[in-house]
């Protein structure tokens, strides 16, 4: 077992295969234990107590952290953690977007994203893999994600909303109907089925839309990946804290997603609060790395962070108070645009 203490990626085997064992362990508590019933349908009450959960087994995650790797390691995890956390949210909404405009039933949802955090498990991998690679042969690509954040930052807070659009005329979904077959009507919790072709009347494999909602759901993961990964770069570059505090973010949020979906039209201004993070953020990187002028401790960062996102929810429930919005996440959000297509 000699193995184990080699190092990878600057930590032991151990603590790589430790995480993912606890991962695995929490995803098939979830599916196996939880939602035994395929039937079940997670209500308000039911999301927010999983998100409760996930989310202290993250901090309780976090101290393991800081008692193993020391105290501004610790720090780092838990900014890491909620800003990744934070620039998650608006993917919510796309999600909801993507399972309302293919019909997938709400009982049926928890399955796709749940199955969608395998595939986002292996996709953030590859990227912070990329990521850390990148920052540990030219320190320079830091100030290169600090334009970029910038960039989208203020792309945020100056281009409108569209408005929304069905994900069957998305690009995405086209390409994919190019090349296999899907029903036109959800079947259960199954992801394919085996019914005859028009053309031929032979019986053959069609994907039907949980395999859609699922294939375009890890598209808008990998799209809004490309916005966070470069914000947690900022924080640390050490790829054991970029990357367990990315997928505890994942887990939290596909717990939450219930609970946001049901509120979507509450959150009108959360998106300029977003936007003010990933500028502090690029801005960060800029006056403390490339121009070497202020170094910030991480928990300034994560301060900062948690008064923009408290902020922007809270200006949001105050300036929408009164509206009638959705009980469920099955009613399709207004004024957001699928994205990834």
């Amino acid at each position: 077992m000699e193995f184990l203490t080699y190092e990878w990626l600057g930590k032991p085997v151990w603590m790589w295969l430790g995480f993912h064992g606890l991962v695995a362990g929490l995803l098939a508590f979830d599916l196996g234990l939880l939602h035994r019933d395929k039937n079940h349908e997670i209500g308000v009450k039911e999301s927010l107590l999983l998100t409760a959960f996930y989310f202290t087994l993250g901090l309780i995650f976090g101290g393991w952290v800081w008692w193993m790797l020391g105290p501004q390691a610790g720090q780092e995890y838990v900014t890491g953690l909620v800003i990744e956390k934070s620039l998650s949210m608006d993917n919510v909404f796309v999600i909801a977007v993507i399972l309302t405009s293919l019909g997938v039933p709400r009982a049926s949802q928890h399955r796709v994203l749940v199955w969608g955090i395998l595939a986002a498990v292996l996709l953030r991998g590859l990227m912070i893999g990329l990521g850390s690679a990148l920052v540990s042969q030219a320190h320079w690509v830091l100030s290169v994600f600090a334009v970029f954040l910038l960039y989208i930052g203020i792309k945020m807070l100056v281009t409108k909303e569209d408005e929304e659009k069905d994900v069957r005329d998305s690009a995405s979904f086209r390409l994919l109907k190019r090349f296999v077959r899907v029903t036109d009507e959800p079947h259960g919790q199954d992801f394919v089925v085996r019914k005859p072709d028009p053309e031929t009347g032979k019986t053959v494999r069609w994907l039907t839309p949980l395999a859609v909602a699922l294939v375009l759901v890890n598209v808008a993961d990998v799209i809004f990946a490309v916005d966070s990964v470069p914000a947690i770069f900022a924080i640390t570059t050490d790829p054991f804290i970029v990357y367990t505090s990315n997928i505890f973010a994942i887990l939290g949020l596909r717990a939450l997603y219930f609970a946001l979906a049901a509120m979507v039209d509450r959150f009108a201004y959360l998106k300029t609060a977003l936007a003010l993070i990933l500028l502090f953020i690029g801005a960060k990187i800029v006056v403390a790395d490339t121009l070497d002028l202020v170094h910030l401790p991480p928990w300034v960062s994560l301060a900062v962070t948690v008064v923009l996102l408290v902020g922007g929810i809270a200006y949001s429930l105050w300036r929408t108070r009164g509206e009638t919005r959705g009980e469920t996440g099955a009613e399709a959000p207004h004024g957001r645009a699928a994205q990834g297509g």
